[in-house]
């Protein structure tokens, strides 16, 4: 009797199975998902994900953390790509200032109008100003031993200085025999009447008077060189580097970009999209941004139409703190090399700088025959950008064509610049904002604004430096 109704237990179970089967294999997929997705009974963190629509057409997820590759799925367009990096990807070398101060990162500010401070190396020479002729062999005293001379700048001097007169030659112990060594003057004090009182280190003898400053003509190099003190100092003058405070303005950069629904719907020969136009405005707009700054100007001018004022930056090509004037005859092996001397001495600069120039510039450049002295190099490939290296026993330079130049009517023209002291700062960084234009009933079109606030600055003005044909 038991075997009998366990098998006919089995035979209505089996009939039950038959006929719930498509519910059965239902049950069965969603438990073989489950497990596969890592989920248990009583893991509320981890269930089946499911986007639903919501009542203002928004979109929610349930059962799942949200994650970027969702967000992207059901909301395209909320999460940002990294806008810079894909930027400057697009034609870097039209655009190498642009382009540099992208890829060394710039500053956020929380304003429109950027204050920073400069400090400068303190000069390390000066020119006489007024010729400085010895007295007569009967006319020699105090006065010959410790004369005031005029120089271009006094403020570098201080008391206990040494002064090296470049091309001036002084005299042996004796003050009669001409030293192979050049004249070296010790400053005793700086006069109030603007000059310095000097004391001859290696003097001449003139009649009876031992140390006499001999003649040093007007232009003479003095070159400041280190401070010498006695045995009982204890103190010395001061010395005090203060930053000097300066001004730039963020200039709003805009771009605009659209598209009619129809020019989108119709067939056309090649592929181009509302992505292509982007990258072309892009471009268009980094060309415009370089030439600001370069050759901007810094004022604030109130825009009749539309009451507001309008700000502009200003351009690096003016806060350079140095200048080199090269004539008609180009560049030559010399030429290059007081070029060298003069970008890389004289400030706190690194050893590897940029010079971007027109296109006549470049051309003098590489019309030169370089020797052991002066040598270019491959390329070399920085920043996304394509430089050809130039060394020499000062520095290198990493040398461009920038036809920003050549558009500029600077085409014999260039900039040296050091990227260690190139300073971007950012109000508003590039972003790009769609426009509903149909929804607010202005255009059926899809439009797209570029938008970005920034400015450029030079830290140590001293380690940048014009190059101009006079």
């Amino acid at each position: 009797m038991l075997f009998k109704n366990t098998i006919r237990r089995a035979k209505n179970a089996r009939n039950w199975v038959k006929a719930h089967r498509q519910l059965l294999m239902l049950l069965l997929a969603i438990v073989i998902m489950l497990i596969l997705g890592g989920c248990y009974m009583g893991d509320h963190n981890a269930m089946l994900a499911i986007v639903i629509g919501g009542v203002a057409g928004g979109k929610h997820v349930v059962d799942e953390p949200l994650t970027t590759d969702i967000t992207r799925e059901a909301a395209p367009g909320l999460l940002l790509n990294e806008i810079d990096q894909q930027i400057v990807k697009i034609r870097p070398m039209a655009t190498p200032i642009d382009q540099l101060s992208r890829c060394a990162g710039s500053k956020h500010s929380g304003s429109m109008i950027v204050d920073y401070h400069n400090v400068d190396t303190k000069p390390t020479f000066t020119t006489l100003s007024q010729a400085y002729v010895e007295p007569d062999a009967g006319d020699a005293g105090a006065d010959s031993t410790c004369p005031v001379l005029a120089t271009a700048n006094d403020e570098i001097f201080d008391t206990s200085d040494t002064i090296l007169v470049q091309g001036n030659y002084g005299y042996e112990p004796d003050g009669v025999t001409l030293s192979q060594q050049e004249l070296v003057l010790y400053v005793l004090s700086r006069d109030s009447n603007n000059g310095l009182r000097v004391q001859a280190v290696n003097g001449k003898k003139i009649g009876d008077q031992q140390g006499c400053v001999p003649s040093i003509s007007r232009g003479a190099v003095l070159i400041r060189m280190g401070r010498a003190a006695t045995e009982l100092d204890v103190m010395s003058p001061q010395f005090e580097s203060l930053p000097q405070k300066a001004q730039q303005f963020c200039q709003i950069f805009k771009m605009q970009v659209e598209e009619s629904t129809m020019h989108k719907l119709a067939n056309k020969e090649v592929e181009w999209t509302m992505n292509d136009q982007e990258e072309a405005a892009i471009y268009d707009m980094r060309l415009g941004m370089e030439k600001s700054f370069l050759f901007g100007v810094k004022a604030r001018v109130w825009d009749n139409n539309k009451k507001e004022n309008v700000m502009f930056t200003g351009g690096i090509w003016h806060q350079a703190g140095k200048e080199f004037p090269y004539g008609d005859e180009g560049f030559s092996q010399e030429t290059i090399i007081d070029l060298m001397r003069e970008a890389f001495t004289g400030n706190a600069g690194s050893k590897r700088k940029i010079l971007i120039g027109g296109s006549q510039l470049i051309g003098s450049l590489n019309k030169l025959d370089y020797n052991r002295v002066i040598t270019a190099s491959d390329t070399v490939t920085k920043w996304g950008i394509d430089f050809t290296e130039l060394r020499s026993k000062f520095g290198t330079l990493y040398v461009l064509l920038s036809e920003v130049f050549d558009e500029c009517g600077m085409q014999d023209a260039g900039m040296i610049i050091d990227p260690e002291y190139l300073q971007k700062y950012t109000h508003v960084p590039f972003s790009a904002e769609t426009l509903n234009l149909k929804a607010s009933g202005v255009r059926n079109v899809d439009a797209t604004v570029l938008t970005e606030a920034s400015c450029l600055v030079l830290r140590y003005p001293k380690a940048h430096m014009r190059i101009i044909k006079v």
